[in-house]
């Protein structure tokens, strides 16, 4: 009985284990995830860092890097943690295995001097003789026999706890020795994290000397964005305007069929079963006034959470939301900017329509119908969807095009529920 207790509590250390186990190869992959980026964030710094004309992409390089180090520290406090969590679990292991193999061996030295005091055939014999009747004498010959079984077996069981014994000891030398490396690497990210900060102090105080020029940028920046936003706007706003006109004309239709039917049948028209459109309707009984497009609407909405980015690598740069730049300025972003590599696809994050092809001062916008949502896609250098088009998850809907102001290969996702924008990161999956 004692034996099977500690095998299932060993069972369920060893299952606890494969679940932190699981745990830290996620987050591993994150970390080299993020070791490949900062590489590359690394190379491009390098090769810009010379050049005074690129400050500003300079900046945004140190950006980058500084956000992926910080989520790089935050991740190796994770598996620090994680590995803690193993520790503590390969200790409390370690000891109720060395229990157990210590009563094992008092059990088994107690049988091996009943064994040693009975090991004559002489000694045996005069056992099973000595019993009252026939019965007992039987019942002592086979006690015999299950006695010289249970002592092989507790021998297998002392083998086979010792072996779990080693195994759980090596795994926690290998944990404390994992354990001490990702603190090493921990303090050498918050070093280098540190010299970044002081490169951006350096590159924003050079930038201060061309604070016109800069601000001129960021003007011409701010316009594009906010004539993009208009549009978006307006592509919504046709959209809603074009499915209220084709829900009343259906509407008025329905009605016209169904008057002549009970006239010809001379009888009362019956009152619709349908909610009718009408000025006071919101945009989303608009736009979901079809069943095509409720179901659009709804299966968008079922995919909250695991969305595809828009681009299959890149790092983000702002989020959704208003933000004050490290030179100062304050901007209202409506969705994701994201940095990605030179001429990167970008993909519709979902089925739907195509509602807006656009050139906004170079670079084009599209906007796509999911229903009663929308996504949009700025700052793309070339295009390969028309308006009216009908599109498919992770389709390719253009290229990336660079930034004229700082020379990043970046594009600007925003996600909205009609008119209104919502926060991507609600809807995107983990990237």
């Amino acid at each position: 009985m004692k034996f099977f207790k500690a095998a299932l509590f060993i069972f369920l250390m060893l299952a606890t284990s494969g679940v932190f186990a699981q745990t830290s190869a996620e987050l591993k992959r994150r970390r080299d995830k993020l070791n490949d980026e900062l590489e590359q964030l690394n190379r491009e710094y390098d090769e810009t860092k010379n050049n005074k004309r690129v400050s500003l992409k300079q900046l945004n390089i140190l950006k980058a890097q500084i956000n992926l180090r910080e989520e790089k520290i935050t991740n190796i406090n994770a598996e620090v943690r994680n590995l803690d969590n193993q520790i503590s679990e390969s200790n409390n292991t370690v000891h109720n295995l060395q229990t157990q193999l210590d009563q094992l061996k008092k059990d088994y030295a107690g049988m091996v001097l009943f064994a040693y005091r009975n090991q004559s055939a002489y000694n045996k014999l005069m056992f099973i003789f000595a019993a009252k009747d026939f019965n007992q004498a039987y019942r002592r010959l086979k006690y015999l026999q299950q006695f010289g079984a249970y002592r092989e077996r507790q021998a297998g069981y002392i083998q086979g706890t010792q072996k779990d014994l080693h195994i759980k000891i090596v795994e926690l030398d290998k944990d404390k020795k994992q354990k001490s490396d990702l603190l090493q690497s921990q303090e050498k990210e918050k070093q280098e994290l540190g010299k970044a900060k002081n490169n951006q102090v350096k590159v924003i105080s050079n930038l201060s000397k061309h604070q016109g020029e800069l601000k001129r940028l960021q003007r011409d920046v701010q316009k594009r964005l906010a004539r993009n936003k208009q549009e978006i706007l307006n592509a919504i706003r046709r959209e809603v305007e074009e499915a209220k006109r084709k829900a009343e004309a259906e509407e008025r239709e329905r009605a016209r069929i169904a008057a002549a039917k009970a006239k010809a049948e001379n009888r009362e028209v019956a009152a619709p079963t349908k909610k009718a459109i009408t000025s006071k309707s919101s945009n989303s009984e608009i736009l979901n006034s079809t069943p095509e497009a409720a179901k659009l609407s709804n299966d968008f909405l079922g995919n909250k959470g695991r969305l595809p980015w828009p681009v299959a690598t890149g790092q983000l740069v702002h989020g959704f939301g208003t933000y004050t730049d490290a030179e100062g300025i304050r901007n209202d972003n409506t969705g994701y900017e994201i940095r990605t590599n030179t001429g990167a696809p970008v993909r519709a994050v979902f089925e739907g329509e195509v509602k807006t092809v656009m050139d906004i001062s170079g670079s084009f916008l599209v906007v796509i119908n999911h229903g009663e949502y929308f996504t949009a896609y700025q700052n793309l250098k070339t295009v390969n969807v028309s308006k009216g088009q009908k599109v498919s998850t992770k389709q390719t809907i253009g290229t990336v095009a660079l930034d004229p102001a700082t020379g990043d290969a970046t594009t600007i996702f925003t996600l909205s529920k009609g008119t209104t924008f919502v926060d991507p990161r609600l809807w995107l999956a983990p990237n």
